[in-house]
């Protein structure tokens, strides 16, 4: 807005100073004016050239910003997701998280469909029954090789920390589930950047934009793992330099 303000002010200037050189203004002035008109113009052509490229480096850096960011939450996701697996819920503590990773294994079983014979009375009957048998384990940490886990609560390029929380919701009726939510406003990760076009973006409502005040995992009022982000930052990195 205050671009857009400065540039009307300036093309009436210019216009004003234009026709008092045509039309008012004695011959041995106009050549300081003309000066004063020029310096005016360019002045003017640069605040034009800003307010259009202000938004595109804008969107540039934010990309590159959020991709980053984005790429921690996978991490806290898919910690959540494994240490679940185990514990049957989610934790709040990032800390926790962290030591599962560094500590903790996945079972590894083998499903089996058995006959067994089963005496009922003066009945005998054969019943077919499934057996789950642990056959080895798997380190957790395996699943996140060359992955930075144990920065993952670190929010790129600020000293700031994501927001993490779990709770329980009820699924339906009698039955409730462990849930999760991991969360950086955007004011944080775009810090330092133009503060209206900040405002712009956390009111952005969706389709190629990330909506709302937050890059987000998870929810806290539904069973949902998925980040809120649109799809292409799930595809190839150098897709969100386009």
């Amino acid at each position: 807005m205050t671009n857009i303000l400065i540039i009307i002010v300036a093309i009436l200037a210019v216009a004003g100073l234009a026709y008092l050189i045509v039309n008012k203004l004695p011959n041995k002035l106009r050549p300081i004016l003309s000066i004063v008109l020029w310096i005016v113009i360019i002045f003017l052509s640069y605040k034009i050239y800003n307010s259009i490229m202000a938004p595109i480096k804008f969107n540039k850096v934010k990309k590159e910003r959020y991709a980053k960011v984005i790429e921690n939450l996978k991490t806290i996701r898919d910690a959540e997701i494994a240490y679940a697996e185990v514990n049957r819920k989610f934790t709040s503590n990032p800390q926790t998280l962290i030591s599962f990773i560094d500590t903790a294994n996945f079972a590894i079983t083998e499903i089996k469909n058995v006959v067994v014979t089963e005496q009922r009375g003066r009945i005998t009957i054969d019943i077919e029954k499934r057996i789950v048998d642990t056959v080895g384990f798997e380190p957790v940490i395996d699943r996140f090789k060359g992955r930075d886990y144990k920065n993952m609560m670190s929010v790129p390029g600020t000293d700031a920390k994501f927001e993490l929380k779990s709770s329980v919701v009820e699924k339906v009726q009698g039955v409730k589930t462990s849930v999760f939510e991991a969360k950086v406003d955007k004011a944080i990760v775009l810090q330092g950047m133009n503060n209206d076009l900040i405002r712009q973006e956390k009111e952005a409502l969706g389709g190629v934009n990330i909506p709302g005040e937050f890059i987000s995992v998870g929810s806290l009022e539904e069973v949902n793992s998925n980040g809120n982000w649109p799809p292409f930052y799930d595809g190839k990195k150098e897709d969100t330099d386009n």
